[in-house]
């Protein structure tokens, strides 16, 4: 039995990444590419771009993270990373942040649960 032939749909033209990805999201590719003539693409040299922030972590803290790496025999802001994506990612999963992350960041909350928002930072640091 032959297949039959469908015509794709024309990708748009996006003005902005923004669009585009938010036209990606809302959109089924395979009305607008032909996933059989697809082939695999190797990207070696490819590295996920990163940012460079300043952390203070108590120091008992970095000592144990530095202990664990030593364990596993790799640098201790790599292990850092993957403790913090791991942890990312399972806020993504978990229901109660569903939907709520897709616009802002987590909100920190303190000890008792209470949000912790800048006025309340700088109304302790008053005292």
């Amino acid at each position: 039995m032959a297949k039959l032939k469908r015509s794709l749909k024309p990708i748009p033209k996006f003005a902005s990444e923004a669009d585009e990805r938010q036209f990606w999201e809302t959109h089924d590719s395979a009305a607008y590419v032909d996933w059989s003539k697809a082939t695999v693409v190797s990207l070696p040299n490819l590295k996920p771009s990163t940012e460079t922030i300043s952390l203070r972590l108590p120091a008992p803290l970095l000592s144990d993270l530095k202990a664990l790496a030593n364990k596993r025999d790799v640098p201790y802001q790599s292990l850092l990373k993957v403790f913090v994506a791991d942890r990312v990612a399972a806020e993504w999963r978990s229901s109660k942040h569903q939907g709520a992350l897709a616009n802002k960041a987590l909100q920190p909350t303190s000890r008792s649960g209470r949000k912790i928002t800048v006025k309340r930072v700088a109304r302790a640091a008053r005292g």
